[in-house]
Protein backbone atom coordinates (compact mmCIF):
# COMPACT_ATOMS: atom_id res chain seq x y z
CA UNK A 1 0.00 0.00 0.00
CA UNK A 2 2.97 2.31 0.48
CA UNK A 3 3.70 2.40 -3.24
CA UNK A 4 0.41 4.27 -3.87
CA UNK A 5 0.67 6.53 -0.82
CA UNK A 6 1.36 9.50 -3.11
CA UNK A 7 -2.23 9.34 -4.40
CA UNK A 8 -4.83 11.21 -2.40
CA UNK A 9 -7.38 8.41 -2.06
CA UNK A 10 -10.45 10.11 -0.68
CA UNK A 11 -14.10 9.09 -0.78
CA UNK A 12 -14.57 11.51 -3.70
CA UNK A 13 -11.71 9.84 -5.61
CA UNK A 14 -13.20 6.42 -4.96
CA UNK A 15 -16.63 7.61 -6.15
CA UNK A 16 -15.07 9.04 -9.30
CA UNK A 17 -13.28 5.83 -10.29
CA UNK A 18 -16.30 3.68 -9.38
CA UNK A 19 -18.55 5.92 -11.51
CA UNK A 20 -16.19 5.73 -14.50
CA UNK A 21 -16.08 1.93 -14.16
CA UNK A 22 -19.88 1.71 -14.03
CA UNK A 23 -20.22 4.03 -17.02
CA UNK A 24 -17.81 1.94 -19.08
CA UNK A 25 -19.57 -1.30 -18.07
CA UNK A 26 -22.92 0.25 -19.04
CA UNK A 27 -21.54 1.39 -22.40
CA UNK A 28 -20.21 -2.12 -23.10
CA UNK A 29 -23.57 -3.65 -22.18
CA UNK A 30 -25.44 -1.12 -24.36
CA UNK A 31 -23.12 -1.79 -27.31
CA UNK A 32 -23.79 -5.52 -27.03
CA UNK A 33 -27.55 -5.35 -26.52
CA UNK A 34 -28.60 -2.22 -28.40
CA UNK A 35 -26.26 -1.37 -31.27
CA UNK A 36 -26.81 2.12 -32.58
CA UNK A 37 -26.30 4.05 -35.76
CA UNK A 38 -24.41 7.30 -35.82
CA UNK A 39 -26.52 10.43 -35.49
CA UNK A 40 -25.89 14.04 -36.40
CA UNK A 41 -26.51 16.63 -33.68
CA UNK A 42 -25.77 20.31 -33.23
CA UNK A 43 -22.08 19.87 -34.07
CA UNK A 44 -23.01 18.75 -37.57
CA UNK A 45 -20.84 15.63 -37.42
CA UNK A 46 -21.98 12.04 -36.93
CA UNK A 47 -21.40 10.81 -33.37
CA UNK A 48 -21.95 7.56 -31.49
CA UNK A 49 -22.60 6.97 -27.79
CA UNK A 50 -18.88 6.51 -27.23
CA UNK A 51 -18.10 9.82 -28.93
CA UNK A 52 -20.63 11.61 -26.75
CA UNK A 53 -19.23 9.92 -23.63
CA UNK A 54 -15.72 11.06 -24.54
CA UNK A 55 -16.94 14.62 -25.12
CA UNK A 56 -18.76 14.53 -21.76
CA UNK A 57 -15.65 13.34 -19.92
CA UNK A 58 -13.46 16.01 -21.52
CA UNK A 59 -16.07 18.66 -20.71
CA UNK A 60 -16.21 17.42 -17.09
CA UNK A 61 -12.42 17.73 -16.81
CA UNK A 62 -12.55 21.29 -18.16
CA UNK A 63 -15.39 22.22 -15.80
CA UNK A 64 -13.52 20.83 -12.78
CA UNK A 65 -10.22 22.52 -13.70
CA UNK A 66 -11.98 25.84 -14.28
CA UNK A 67 -13.83 25.42 -10.96
CA UNK A 68 -10.56 24.80 -9.10
CA UNK A 69 -8.96 27.78 -10.86
CA UNK A 70 -11.77 30.26 -10.21
CA UNK A 71 -13.48 29.00 -7.04
CA UNK A 72 -11.06 26.62 -5.36
CA UNK A 73 -11.82 23.44 -3.49
CA UNK A 74 -12.45 24.71 0.02
CA UNK A 75 -14.97 22.82 2.13
CA UNK A 76 -18.49 24.23 2.03
CA UNK A 77 -19.87 22.15 4.92
CA UNK A 78 -18.83 19.59 7.50
CA UNK A 79 -21.11 16.63 8.10
CA UNK A 80 -21.36 15.55 11.75
CA UNK A 81 -20.36 11.95 11.07
CA UNK A 82 -17.52 10.52 13.13
CA UNK A 83 -14.82 13.17 13.34
CA UNK A 84 -16.61 15.21 10.69
CA UNK A 85 -16.61 14.75 6.92
CA UNK A 86 -15.85 17.85 4.89
CA UNK A 87 -17.90 18.44 1.74
CA UNK A 88 -15.77 20.08 -0.91
CA UNK A 89 -17.14 22.69 -3.30
CA UNK A 90 -16.00 20.35 -6.09
CA UNK A 91 -19.25 18.42 -5.59
CA UNK A 92 -21.00 21.44 -7.13
CA UNK A 93 -18.68 21.20 -10.13
CA UNK A 94 -19.56 17.51 -10.36
CA UNK A 95 -23.28 18.33 -10.41
CA UNK A 96 -22.68 20.88 -13.18
CA UNK A 97 -20.68 18.24 -15.10
CA UNK A 98 -23.53 15.74 -14.84
CA UNK A 99 -26.00 18.28 -16.20
CA UNK A 100 -23.55 19.09 -19.02
CA UNK A 101 -23.23 15.36 -19.83
CA UNK A 102 -27.01 15.01 -20.11
CA UNK A 103 -27.07 18.00 -22.47
CA UNK A 104 -24.24 16.52 -24.57
CA UNK A 105 -25.96 13.14 -24.85
CA UNK A 106 -29.25 14.75 -25.89
CA UNK A 107 -28.00 17.36 -28.36
CA UNK A 108 -24.62 16.34 -29.82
Amino acid sequence: MENIAWMAWTPATACFFAAIGLILATMIWLAATRPEAERVGILGIPTTRGDRLFLSLVLAAVIHLAWIGFVGSQPIAILPIGEGIELSSLWLATAISLVAAVIVFRTV
